[in-house]
């Protein structure tokens, strides 16, 4: 019987190569289903046997918690010094396509909303 191990829905790419190393490291048999064609699959490493289970998932519990902790302190470093982008600025470096965006978002709403209405 087959044995979840890692879910790779929404999972950046350097992360999932960050467990299949960690697993490859720890000798650590497992294999791969993604989500298909039309993303209906599931998407995740898993493992045929049961006596490994523990390890890695503990193995994949301290990479996660370790990788947390990084991507914090990277987090707070930015917001310290300073370089953060502010919204404006993230709107302001490219204004016609987020304006395009938002023009989109406002015509599907008044679209969905006015058949309601009449």
């Amino acid at each position: 019987m087959s044995h979840l191990i890692f879910k790779l829905n929404g999972v950046p790419d350097d992360e999932a190569n960050d467990v299949r190393q960690l697993l490859d490291e720890a000798e650590i048999a497992f294999y791969e289903t993604d989500s298909g064609r039309w993303g209906l699959g599931y998407a995740a490493i898993w493992m045929r046997e049961k006596d490994q289970l523990n390890s890695a998932k503990n193995l994949i519990q301290d990479y996660q918690t370790e990788r947390y902790q990084r991507v914090k302190s990277e987090h707070d470093a930015i917001e310290q010094s300073g370089d953060r982008v502010s919204r404006l600025e993230f709107f302001l470096s490219s204004p016609i396509r987020y304006s395009l965006l938002i023009i989109f978002a406002a015509l599907l709403a008044y679209f969905t909303v006015v058949p309601f209405f009449k």
